[in-house]
């Protein structure tokens, strides 16, 4: 049976499970205009909170996910890992192969999920929590029955809360060690830039802006220049000057190897996991 294209201009967007995860591309989607509120829905069960917050933007919060995956024709299931198979198993009657189904569940393999749903029209997508201020990082794997058209569907409905890349299924370890863990790690250092700021005199307020504002610039230097980033150190780091000398104590203190060690225990513990 040949897979009806989903249509382009005119297609519904519905989210199994309407938590954080879910309103943050929801709401980008509709900022971005990908797609008014209208063509948007979720259902948010018993908890009201969840409900007011979807409905405060225009989105439908329908009674049932049943609901939600018949109006739907791309459905993000956006629900915690552990429960993923059972959700997904209660809603195989109204799961068609003209339906576009998307997981945002870390750890939950492609095969599985399309074991589940009885279908393999599936994007497996690892999104991360700056996905809430619109810079994700986001990586997406084909499924065995996505065609390229629904692969496009998905890069702009996730471009829409940030970036977002392609790539083999068998990456995602890693991905999840470096881009969704690695929020943690960078929050860190900005915690730990600002406590050097106050150990050296600087008021605490000024210190933190200082240390999280110095953190987004050279992301973005790096982002927005294509310059390596070694370069891009180089270029501030004078003979004799104030920058080398911090460097210095970072290479005592195994800064780079550190970081990459946290990445690789983070992408084992994430195998260990799925």
């Amino acid at each position: 049976m040949e897979i009806a294209s989903i249509p382009a201009d005119t297609y519904t967007l519905g989210f199994i499970g309407a938590g954080k995860m879910a309103e943050s591309i929801a709401r980008g989607v509709v900022r971005s205009g990908v797609l008014p509120p209208s063509r948007i829905r979720t259902a948010a069960h018993s908890n009201p909170a969840r409900r007011d917050a979807f409905e405060s933007f225009g989105v439908s919060v329908l009674s049932s996910n049943e609901d939600v995956v018949r109006e739907s024709h791309v459905v993000v299931l956006s629900v915690k890992p552990q429960l993923v198979k059972d959700v997904v198993s209660k809603l195989t009657p109204v799961i068609t192969k003209n339906k576009l189904l998307v997981s945002v569940a870390a750890g939950v393999k492609l095969k599985d999920l399309q074991e589940w749903a009885g279908s393999d029209r599936f994007i497996r997508v690892m999104p991360n929590t700056p996905a809430a201020v619109g810079e994700a990082a986001s990586v997406m794997s084909l499924g065995a029955a996505a065609t390229e058209e629904d692969g496009s569907i998905v890069a702009k409905l996730f471009g829409s809360i940030g970036k977002i890349w392609k790539a083999e299924e068998k990456y995602f370890d890693g991905i999840t060690g470096l881009s969704g863990s690695g929020p943690a790690y960078i929050y860190l250092a900005i915690e730990a830039l600002a406590d050097g700021g106050v150990a050296a005199g600087l008021p605490r307020d000024l210190s933190l802006s200082l240390a999280s504002q110095t953190v987004l610039g050279a992301a973005s230097m790096v982002s927005q220049s294509g310059k390596h980033p070694g370069q891009l150190k180089d270029d501030v780091t004078s003979p004799g000057g104030t920058t080398i000398a911090g460097i210095h104590e970072l290479e005592n203190g195994g800064f780079r190897g550190t970081l990459m060690n946290a990445v690789v225990a983070a992408a084992k513990r994430s195998r260990d996991l799925s």
